[in-house]
């Protein structure tokens, strides 16, 4: 008795977008359960939360800084809006998300810096800076270190920069006696479900400053 030959299953073959998240989800995985409380999420941000996050980038508006570049999700959608790879930096003290930017965006300077002293490694100087995108999961640390990074960023920011960040919150993630010890004020920016958890946007500006 003769058997038909099995008839072999199409297997669909992932395309490089693909194949590009699915790496970011597995470093960014494994950087979770190696350093929780660093990492924050065990998914990286959305590219909903991105768009958010450099909605008010100006491509033509000066130099940007990006902390806790991760694995590019906002690296990538800072330079989607037009903003030369030459006028970015994005700080990543995780050696092996460092790698990776590096790999994925050649062009831009990826340094291995705290946020708290980045201006001892960047290019540009104090104040030349539009604008401070920050992905660094600020509710996992104190007002202290709050208080040094936003101290760090707004001396880079020229004035009318902001400093924008996201958290899982519906409140801002720093404390009000920081912001008043900095004389900063800040607004909600927008917030987007479609992002794992769902998340709030806020813009951080010096008193008075507001446009």
């Amino acid at each position: 008795m003769q058997h038909k030959p099995k008839r072999s299953r199409a297997i669909a073959v992932p395309n490089g977008e693909f194949r590009a998240r699915a790496t970011e989800y597995l470093d960014f995985l494994a950087a979770w359960l190696k350093k929780p409380r660093q990492t924050a999420s065990v998914v990286p941000s959305s590219r909903y939360l991105a768009r958010l996050m450099v909605a008010q980038i100006d491509p033509q508006g000066g130099r940007v800084l990006e902390l806790g570049g991760g694995t590019g999700v906002f690296t990538r959608a800072i330079l989607e809006t037009g903003l030369s790879p030459e006028k970015l930096e994005v700080v990543e003290i995780n050696p092996a998300f460092a790698r990776g930017l590096r790999r994925h965006f050649p062009q831009v300077s990826i340094l291995e810096t705290p946020a708290q002293i980045v201006s001892t490694a960047t290019a540009g100087a104090p104040g030349d800076y539009q604008t401070v995108v920050s992905g660094l999961p600020l509710l996992a640390m104190d007002r202290y270190m709050h208080f040094d990074i936003l101290s760090e960023s707004f001396r880079m920011l020229r004035p009318g920069g902001s400093f924008v960040q996201f958290t899982y919150s519906m409140r801002p993630p720093v404390n009000r006696d920081v912001m008043e010890a900095l004389g900063l004020d800040v607004v909600r920016a927008g917030q987007t479900v479609r992002n794992f958890p769902p998340a709030t946007v806020f813009r951080f500006f010096r008193r008075g400053e507001q446009d």
